[in-house]
């Protein structure tokens, strides 16, 4: 830290005079060389900062304690934020204002009796920024030892706010094995996988390793995750998280827009917050989620803030174009972050229940605690007690397959890239076999031989003959049988087709099933219509249903 010569070398002489006023110390009437070393040669009296110590208002004095207790030191945007700013002044304003006598904050008062400095320091690991310092002689007078980490006073939950618990659960993993599925067949991906956003999910996969840097499944990986019992699968997930400096929270946010190109720091934030939750840990309560951002703003506002800058980060309003600058929008941003990962990755990850003052599945989170999970997660185990997957796939004699629950997720994965995927529902995942979805899995390499085995070993009971007929006929054969939705023309007498397929119009029909029967091509029904009417033949056209 710098100190009292380095702090005050930068001031200039009418400064140093009121500095000595306040101290009571003559520094003579030299130039600013040699009253600077007569000043500082006057305060190198231990007694004498005692007792300018405790002549300070209690606000200052607090001050000055607080930043002893963090080593001397604070970003000065933090300070200024807690203690107040100092006025820019030239020596005619200060003379006329007089602020060493006419403090407007506890910072002022501070600045004027040469109790703190402020300049740019290069400390790690953050880069060079500004901080309040306490000259390395007070410092040492001070003697006090560096703060405890800081610990929040939260409220307990209301009966209301915990009226209907959200218990965690390891839903997760099964949302999981659907979207690599997804990914290693190329579908259309879904906005959100349970409560889970798709592109959250996707980045916490690729933060685990799963994923390319084009998100797609690594084989290796994915058996290997997808065929982990569940406990150890979900710590996987957790530590991925956990130690990710790629998942960014803040950017998941649906109600923020970035610009610029400005970074953040995910891991220092979620660090940061997973030591303020620790505390709680030890106590099975419902706490108050409005309580504990309360508490995080008022203890620790700057949990990823360095230097608690709230002004280089661009950031809007989704849809609008007003900035969120300043700490004034603290809650609608940094609250927001609290928020998220508390009732997001915490309570989808297994570390935190959850609970709403309502039974309605939008009703909002109101109260948290740890699960039964959270200390075996916090202490790198597999929690215990999670189902073990043993269920068996259920062959139906349509080419449908369904999946219950807690069927192993390494053989979903591969069904689900054998079959079109029906909407789930409480029994489990279900599959249809098509030639379409035949030909996806055909084109990933897999083979009709790699699904009769999968299910002769994991069905139920014996597979249907007549399914394994249809898929070795489509293996040999190709699609023996069509089904598709086509507009017909029907006409009274064959002469109108005869006379329709021998003019322009013949190019409106795209076959023929009978003498008074044809398949109209799409987009051709007007185009017909107008040439029987030329013809003298009126059409009646109805195309409901």
């Amino acid at each position: 830290m710098p100190d009292l010569h380095q702090t005050l070398q930068g001031h200039d002489l009418g400064f140093l005079h009121l500095v000595a006023g306040l101290w009571g110390v003559d520094p003579g009437e030299g130039d600013k060389r040699s009253v600077l070393q007569s000043l500082i040669a006057a305060l190198q009296d231990e007694a004498l900062f005692w007792e300018m110590v405790e002549s300070l208002p209690a606000s200052a004095r607090q001050a000055l304690e607080d930043l002893a207790q963090r080593g001397g030191r604070l970003p000065w945007a933090a300070f200024s934020r807690r203690y107040g700013d100092i006025r820019p002044m030239g020596a005619a304003r200060r003379e006329r204002e007089r602020p060493d006598l006419h403090p407007v904050s506890p910072a002022e008062m501070l600045w004027y009796r040469a109790l703190i400095g402020r300049a740019f320091l290069d400390l790690p690991p953050a880069e060079p920024q500004e901080y309040a310092y306490i000259p390395d002689e007070w410092l040492a007078w001070l003697n006090t030892t560096p703060a405890p980490a800081p610990t929040l006073n939260v409220r307990p939950a209301t009966p209301a706010e915990a009226a209907h618990p959200r218990l965690a659960s390891d839903a997760i993993l099964d949302h999981a094995c659907t979207l690599l599925a997804a990914l290693r067949s190329g579908l259309p991906l879904p906005e959100a996988l349970g409560d889970i956003p798709t592109a959250a999910l996707q980045a916490l996969l690729q933060s685990a390793g799963l994923l390319d840097e084009h998100a797609r499944p690594l084989p290796e990986g994915v058996q290997r995750f997808l065929q982990a019992p569940r406990g150890e699968a979900l710590l996987v997930l957790f530590q991925a998280w956990q130690g990710s400096r790629t998942f960014n929270e803040l950017r998941l946010l649906p109600h923020l827009a970035f610009e610029g190109q400005w970074e953040n720091d995910p891991l220092r934030a979620r660090t940061a917050l997973l030591s303020l939750l620790g505390p709680l840990a030890a106590q099975p309560t419902w706490w108050s989620l409005e309580g504990f951002i309360t508490a995080v703003r008022e203890t620790q506002p700057d949990f990823q803030r360095p230097a608690g800058d709230y002004d280089s980060w661009f950031i809007r309003r989704a849809g609008s174009e007003q900035f969120l600058r300043g700490f004034a929008h603290w809650e609608e941003v940094d609250g927001a972050l609290v928020r998220f990962i508390l009732t997001g990755p915490l309570h989808w990850l297994g570390l935190l229940d959850l609970a709403a003052a309502a039974p309605e599945a939008t009703a909002p989170i109101t109260a948290f605690r740890f699960s039964a999970w959270a200390s075996a997660l916090l202490a790198g185990q597999p929690p215990q007690g999670l189902a073990e997957e043993n269920g068996h796939l259920v062959i139906h004699s349509d080419a449908r397959l369904t999946l219950p629950p807690l069927t192993p997720r390494w053989l979903r994965y591969q069904i689900a890239r054998f079959g079109e995927w029906l909407p789930p529902d409480a029994q489990g995942h279900h599959y249809r076999l098509t030639p379409t979805s035949l030909q996806r899995a055909r084109q990933q390499g897999l083979k009709v031989e790699h699904l009769l085995s999968l299910l002769q070993k994991y069905a139920a009971g014996p597979i249907p003959p007549a399914v394994v007929q249809a898929l070795r006929r489509w293996e040999s054969q190709g699609t023996p049988a069509h089904i598709r939705r086509v507009i017909l023309l029907r006409v009274s007498r064959p002469e109108i087709l005869a006379e329709l397929r021998r003019g322009p119009a013949a190019r409106c029909l795209a076959e023929v099933l009978a003498p008074t029967l044809a398949v109209v091509r799409p987009g051709q029904v007007e185009r017909l219509r107008r040439a029987l009417a030329e013809s003298g033949y009126l059409t009646e056209v109805n195309l409901e249903g």
